[in-house]
């Protein structure tokens, strides 16, 4: 049996969520999970699914369920808020443990797999940042049939991932995507990521520090990832490649 498209009722309440259908009459083969970046909130990677346009496939916008403080606006993923004391900014890698109970307890496994009718191939998570880092750890520490995928735009594999501890390589295969001056996916980031994951591709775009696909040639790739993994008859569909 295939999987029904999810609604808000498939979650915990608590959840702020957004849900988009796939293009009017299409069933909903697929789903992909959108996680957000520090500081955002969901309502940017809403928009990111309905751009996007994929064929029969629903697309899951989340919430980070933190919200920053001092009124700053917007949430993040991290199990704690640590600002550097010479730059002022907040530390990306706080640790995900809560997060990645989060999406992949309740909203995979719970949510997809255990109300709605979805095999776990038929799940990607796509990530920008923290997110793409909560999406990782997810897939890491997922047992049994790999997912569908990772799409992880500047979000390297958290350091407080124990790579001992996961036993053997993921088979979940996995896109990054990084800048080519100033990203967080440093060599040593990539090296981790090798260890974690058997099937890796990285894709590195000519731009000075990370940030989410700008025009067609950042995208494509992207896009034939998901031509690749999502169960689909139909295709890409024309001028789903190109971000606003």
């Amino acid at each position: 049996m295939p999987g029904r498209l999810p609604t808000k009722s498939d979650f915990p309440s608590s959840f702020n969520i957004s849900i988009t259908p796939p293009p009017a009459s299409q069933s909903p083969t697929n789903v992909v999970v959108l996680l957000h970046g520090l500081g955002d909130t969901n309502a940017s990677f809403t928009k990111l699914g309905q751009q996007l346009n994929l064929p029969e496939t629903a697309c899951i916008a989340v919430q980070a369920p933190s919200p920053l403080p001092f009124d700053l606006g917007g949430f993040h993923w991290g199990d704690d808020m640590i600002f550097d004391q010479k730059t002022g900014e907040m530390d990306m890698d706080t640790g995900f443990k809560a997060a990645t109970v989060l999406i992949l307890g309740a909203v995979i496994k719970e949510g997809l797999i255990g109300k709605c009718g979805y095999k776990a191939r038929e799940i990607i998570i796509f990530g920008y940042a923290q997110g793409g880092m909560v999406g990782l750890q997810a897939a890491a520490e997922h047992e049994g049939e790999e997912l569908g995928g990772v799409i992880s735009i500047g979000g390297p594999l958290s350091l407080s991932v124990p790579l001992k501890a996961l036993g053997k390589k993921s088979r979940t295969p996995v896109l990054v995507c990084k800048a080519s001056k100033g990203s967080a996916l440093t060599d040593g980031a990539i090296s981790r990521l090798k260890d974690a994951f058997e099937f890796l591709e990285i894709k590195e775009w000519r731009k000075n520090g990370d940030g989410m696909p700008s025009n067609r040639d950042e995208m494509m790739p992207i896009m034939r990832f998901f031509a690749r993994r999502l169960r689909s008859t139909r295709g890409v569909p024309t001028g789903s490649v190109e971000l606003t």
